[in-house]
């Protein structure tokens, strides 16, 4: 984080509500870009940053290096988003299908594909939504996630073997049934 930011998170901490509007307003598209992808659709996105927001507002003034604020507020809202889904989990509809992102493959594919990654368990289905379709790199997530560059390796590689399980099984069950 540059000086200038830095600097206006220590003036948001002071009590400038403007500043904290204009740091929240410069991540924005990135913030919702990164609930979408984890939570899958609009409502629960905005959710999410509502929620995010008015947390990050409350616990600014004892947010301690202000150089690590944007990891902050990352990690406040992977966490809501992470919440909504266990909420989600505890009620059963009949999910929309996802929207299609970056893939040239059929329908069917991205919505095995999603159906799978939603299997993962939640610190895996988040590092892959924030690998794949964020773009962040190993070392961005472990910044984000707290955790090592190795166990992000390391919980990616076990993530994308267990999508292949769970891509390929159906297949092999349709062509020995």
């Amino acid at each position: 984080m540059d000086t200038e930011q830095e600097e206006l998170v220590r003036r948001a901490q002071a009590g400038d509500h403007e500043v904290f509007i204009q740091l929240l307003k410069n991540l924005e598209r990135r913030m919702y870009s990164v609930a979408k992808s984890i939570v899958r659709n609009d409502e629960d996105g905005a959710d999410a940053m509502q929620e995010t927001v008015l947390k990050a507002y409350k616990s600014l003034p004892v947010l301690k290096d202000v150089a690590f604020f944007n990891t902050w507020i990352f990690r406040i809202l992977i966490n809501e988003c992470n919440m909504i889904l266990r909420r989600r989990e505890r009620v059963v509809v009949v999910p929309e299908p996802p929207e299609r992102i970056h893939s040239s493959s059929p329908p069917e594919k991205d919505m095995d594909l999603h159906n799978a990654i939603s299997r993962l368990e939640e610190i895996s289905r988040t590092i892959v939504t924030l690998h794949y379709y964020q773009g962040l790199t190993l070392q961005e997530i472990a910044g984000l996630l707290e955790l090592s560059e190795g166990a992000v390796k390391t919980r990616l590689h076990r993530a994308r073997r267990t999508l292949h399980q769970y891509l390929t099984e159906p297949a092999e069950r349709k062509m020995n049934g």
